[in-house]
């Protein structure tokens, strides 16, 4: 009779050791986010801020160039049409292609203004998460500059209503 016992016990014995022992685990410790020093969040908030800002002003640059850029664009398309047909003075095609050239300049320094601005998008910590609403823009205004130099300035001006379009979403995502 012992022997049954014996074996009872010892079964009884290793069910209840196999047997999942949460009292004795560890719960795994919480990590609570640790909030932002107000000195962070202060200096994140202005960088932000300040991007805002000077997208804005991006705004405003491209836009402005977008309006003279159509009445100049007209002109020069014109002249070069006409001078295909006819014979036009020295000082006229001199004017037409110096006019050509600043155009393709202004394009030049709105591409530098945009290509800061994109890296200072995708550079600065408080700014990154808007930079891709900015992603392409310098792209843009390399297409614009491109389509300029091939004398098409009338269609030069379709890439940068894009790159507005762009930089007022940015501008509607930030705070």
């Amino acid at each position: 009779m012992n022997r049954p016992l014996i074996l009872l016990a010892a079964i009884t014995a290793i069910c209840i050791l196999s047997l999942d022992a949460s009292a004795q685990r560890r719960p795994a410790p919480r990590r609570t986010p640790t909030p932002p020093a107000p000195a962070t969040t202060a200096a994140a908030a202005a960088e932000v801020k300040l991007g805002a800002e000077k997208a804005s002003t991006q705004i405003k640059n491209v836009t402005k160039f977008l309006y003279t850029l159509g009445g100049i664009a007209n002109r020069i398309e014109d002249l070069d049409r006409e001078s295909k047909t006819r014979s036009l003075s020295r000082a006229a095609l001199d004017a037409n292609d110096t006019n050509k050239r600043s155009v393709i300049t202004a394009i030049r320094n709105l591409r530098a203004g945009i290509e800061a601005l994109e890296t200072e998008f995708r550079t600065k910590p408080a700014l990154q998460k808007y930079a891709l609403n900015l992603q392409g823009i310098s792209l843009l205004a390399s297409e614009c500059e491109q389509l300029a130099a091939a004398g098409r300035f009338s269609d030069a001006g379709r890439p940068l209503l894009e790159l507005v379009e762009k930089l007022s979403d940015t501008l509607v995502a930030m705070p």
